[in-house]
């Protein structure tokens, strides 16, 4: 019933970062491996930093983190969390006592907020913070709040409270649109949890739920844990290229970025052999989300994770994966043919991320609870001779989160539980990937992108050229990003699985991607995104479709038209979750779209733009 289980969980939020991008784990590996001091971090400079002359400071007297005075030290932690308990315990006899009406999701919603409020801070610091006391304390704070969800959201009597409403046709007629949506996005929450089992089954529902969020926090620790080899089985002029731990190298990632091939070839090899551990931590994850999934009434995990997406159900992923792999699979096999023909030097992608640290929600004394937003930024820095500047990705990173932020701060839903990117996860990234089209546009990097000593605005030619280029390869970049969601699917489809995960992944490979599997390698068990997007991989390529079609219709003729923004913001952003994402879709685009139209509009971005390269020739 409650922001930690509108997406599966507290490390699965709309927010987390798109596929493509780094991922949070990789991000939390390299804080988790630094053992700095906030006296002179960065990182800690902004948690500690003081109010400068009369700026506006939402949370009063600015003392701990974000304003929490409690959290001037990690055991507040605790503190806080007790107190968000306390609360709940109050909030929930009210919600019992109540009689049924527009209050009563009120309450429900300041249930949910008093959680989360907590929650959300903890999951953003749990990352971010460079103590590793305050990490530790905000990944417990994460776990006991969780845990409480879960038991909330197999509460008979809350349930019973909710219930009284929702059976009252009269009274549901009397709700406004948001509210009834917001009622019934509780409502689905206690449903998929198992509310309607009987007591022993709720429990196994609360246990498996719990048992769910170890497995979660332990594998995806494990997809960035190092492996090692002996030294003297590598060949002795690539070993400089790793670190050296006694007689043995330590591999921590596929060094993609290397000129070398060999040690690409060995990064890989190394890295992704197969840790017995962690397979069967994998294995037990899936099958913990099946047992899950068919007590509580669902087929599999994927029917239970798709309700309420612009997907609904795991027929239509496959529908629209398989209809894309095929519009995609002669241009995949021109970039292998490309790829093979040359060396290409891959630049390692940038973390930026967008964290949610307060939701916003309008108060009962009519005032407006205003969201607060994180945008972490991993930038190079400055010297004596220049600024701190921005490659082209960075930039469209920036822009990428910067949707997110907006998608929160100009969202105006009643309820926090519904509140900017808290909606469904193949609608959430599309406010973020809609800014990389306004990223990419001449007409808007041309308001701002200068050069740092001479003024000078970027030729036009160059920035198109720049553009065309991000279309070399991205063919088979798009049917990688296929085979992932499709491997995700196969995962949380029909259990008992045919075949060992490894065998599946061979199998996948092979039909959804066309470069072979490599033998004694278990890529998946590096596949962090199997944790907060359980059955939803396919999110990044729906969203980009919508988004690409939003930009097509409604900005590319001009990217600052006012109407269509105004109309973008009303039909799109304030809505949050409060709305089902395909009429915000509808409302937007002003039709219905299917899925050959996703498909084709995905398609369509990767052709080339023939009038840069006669510009380029003239």
């Amino acid at each position: 019933m409650l922001c930690v289980g509108r997406l599966g969980g507290l490390g699965a939020r709309a927010a987390a970062l798109p596929p493509r991008r780094a991922g949070r784990g990789s991000l939390e590996a390299g804080i988790r491996a630094r053992r700095v001091s906030t006296s002179w971090s960065p990182v800690g400079a902004a948690f500690n930093v003081k109010p400068q002359g009369s700026r506006l400071d939402l949370f009063g007297e600015r003392r701990g983190l974000f304003g929490v005075p409690e959290l001037s030290a990690p055991e507040g932690f605790h503190i806080a969390q007790e107190k968000a308990l306390r609360k709940t315990e109050l909030l929930v006899d009210r919600a019992c006592s109540t009689p049924p009406g527009p209050q009563t999701v009120l309450i429900f919603d300041e249930l949910s907020d008093s959680l989360c409020r907590v929650a959300d801070l903890a999951d953003f610091v749990k990352i971010a913070h460079p103590e590793p006391a305050f990490r530790e304390a905000a990944e417990e704070a994460c776990r006991s709040i969780g845990t409480m969800v879960e038991k909330l959201n197999t509460n008979v009597d809350l349930y019973q409270s909710l219930q009284k409403l929702l059976a009252d046709k009269k009274l549901v007629d009397s709700l406004d649109p948001e509210t009834r949506r917001v009622a019934e996005l509780f409502m689905f929450d206690f449903e998929i949890s198992g509310i309607h089992l009987d007591k022993e089954k709720r429990k196994r529902a609360v246990d498996l739920n719990v048992k769910i969020l170890d497995l979660s926090s332990t594998f995806l620790m494990g997809t960035n844990f190092p492996n090692k080899i002996e030294k003297h089985l590598l060949p002795e002029h690539i070993r400089r290229n790793f670190t050296s731990a006694g007689d043995h190298i330590i591999i921590d990632g596929l060094h993609a970025e290397s000129p070398d091939d060999l040690v690409r070839e060995a990064a890989y090899k190394i890295f992704l052999y197969p840790n017995a551990g962690q397979l069967k931590c994998l294995e037990e994850l899936l099958s913990s989300r099946d047992l899950l999934a068919k007590l509580v009434g669902y087929s599999t995990f994927s029917h239970r994770a798709l309700q309420g997406t612009i997907a609904k159900n795991p027929e239509t992923v496959m529908q629209f994966l398989e209809k894309l792999s095929d519009k995609l699979s002669e241009r995949t096999l021109k970039d292998f043919e490309m790829i093979r023909g040359m060396k290409m030097k891959l630049n390692p992608q940038n973390s930026d991320c967008h964290f949610t640290i307060r939701g916003g929600r309008l108060k009962e004394d009519g005032d407006y609870q205003l969201p607060v937003v994180v945008l972490m930024l991993n930038l190079p820095r400055s010297s004596r001779s220049s600024p701190t500047l921005l490659t082209p990705s960075m930039m469209e990173n920036l822009f990428h989160e910067m949707g997110h932020a907006m998608h929160s701060m100009l969202g105006r839903t009643r309820y926090q539980h519904v509140t900017g990117t808290r909606c469904p996860t193949d609608f959430a990234e599309v406010p973020s990937i809609l800014m990389e089209y306004f990223a990419n546009d001449y007409r808007v990097v041309n308001q701002f992108a200068r050069h740092y000593q001479t003024g000078q605005p970027l030729p036009k030619n160059m920035v198109s050229r720049l553009c065309e280029s991000k279309k070399v390869c991205a063919a088979a970049d798009m049917q990688l990003q296929v085979f992932y969601a499709t491997l995700d699917q196969i995962y949380h489809g029909k259990h008992p699985l045919r075949n060992s995960t490894t065998d599946i992944l061979k199998e996948t490979q092979e039909k959804f991607y066309g470069l072979p599997y490599v033998p004694n390698t278990a890529w998946q068990l590096r596949f962090s995104h199997l944790v907060g997007y359980g059955a939803r991989y396919y999110s990044y390529l729906m969203s980009r479709a919508v988004a690409s079609m939003v930009w097509k219709e409604c900005f590319l003729q001009d990217p600052f038209n006012r109407a269509a923004g105004e109309r973008y913001r009303r039909e799109m952003l304030a809505h949050g979750g409060g709305r089902e994402p395909m009429l915000m879709v509808e409302g937007m685009l002003q039709k219905c779209p299917s899925v050959d139209d996703f498909v084709s509009a995905l398609v369509s971005d990767l052709d080339l733009d023939f009038e840069t390269f006669l510009m380029d020739s003239e």
